[in-house]
């Protein structure tokens, strides 16, 4: 059975984004469309005895909100399978149940009732760093939306925590048909050859040395499946989460790697992905790897 692309629909704008961008990306990977919206009016109203009076206003806007999403991608593309699903349910715990039996989840970077001064709302942030599906939040400058830059940025962490993010960007990069630049950042402690000024460049060049012969063993085998995707491997002296966000605006989506420790239950994000999902000029893919 093929796996769906679960959107949070909540019928803010930014949730018309995410479902914009799900559309696409369902035709990209030909998968089918799941929209999902969080309403707790059945457990409220479940309790009170029928009138049969009209239908509460909650169970109401719940209905509208789910079918304008359906309507608004079966005109983005007709071609998409589209169903819907009304979950009694918080919001993130909505997301992350349907999330169980999703090839990935998106959402949008802020939710309906949201402070306008948030970056990211409470609940993207909250499926980032628990899900156990990869998790696109839909965010960033109307190029980077709509693919115009035709290139997919891989934030290429350690090769044994980074192998899910991996196949996640070549295959994105494989359905978009175009280039995926993987960029590892590294740094050089400022006391090594700090005795020696004539030294310093030599640990510079080690260090160098080593980001690059882990970017090549973190991509082998994906380079090896893939022989057509084009790949451009970088690697860059500096922090990681500012290299990222900076070169999150000449890409369609930027995709990062988070480590799941199994059994463990509250947030697991780093600082990087914590940043991206900020500050990218992108849609940001955090993609789990159990550990």
């Amino acid at each position: 059975m093929t796996l769906p692309l679960v959107v949070g629909v909540d019928g803010s704008d930014a949730s018309l984004l995410a479902v914009d961008w799900a559309v696409d990306e369902a035709a990209r990977r030909d998968v089918p469309l799941l929209l999902v919206h969080a309403s707790l009016w059945e457990r409220y109203e479940g309790a009170l005895p029928s009138t049969g009076q009209e239908r509460p206003s909650e169970q109401v806007l719940a209905e509208h909100i789910v079918a304008s999403a359906a309507e608004r991608a079966a005109q983005r593309d007709a071609a998409v399978k589209v169903s819907t699903d009304i979950v009694p349910a918080e919001a993130t715990d909505a997301l992350l149940s349907a999330g169980n039996n999703a090839f990935a989840l998106v959402t949008g970077a802020r939710g309906r009732g949201e402070l306008q001064g948030l970056l990211l709302g409470s609940v993207g942030l909250a499926v980032a760093a628990r899900a156990h599906c990869p998790v696109i939040v839909v965010r960033g400058d109307k190029a980077g939306l709509t693919g115009g830059h035709e290139r997919i940025l891989l934030g290429a962490g350690d090769p044994a925590t980074g192998g899910e993010a991996v196949r996640f960007a070549f295959h994105e990069a494989e359905a978009r048909g175009c280039t995926l630049d993987a960029v590892r950042a590294w740094r050089c402690p400022a006391h090594e050859g700090a005795d020696d000024p004539a030294l310093a460049e030599e640990p510079t060049r080690e260090h160098e040395k080593h980001a690059s012969a882990q970017l090549d063993e973190l991509l082998r085998d994906a380079v090896a499946e893939h022989p057509d995707v084009r790949v451009r491997r970088t690697t860059v002296e500096g922090p990681a989460r500012r290299i990222l966000v900076d070169r999150s605006a000449a890409a369609d989506l930027v995709i990062i790697g988070a480590r799941r420790r199994q059994g463990h239950f509250g947030l697991q994000l780093g600082r990087v992905s914590h940043v991206l999902l900020h500050h990218a000029h992108c849609p940001v893919a955090v993609v789990p790897q159990l550990v």
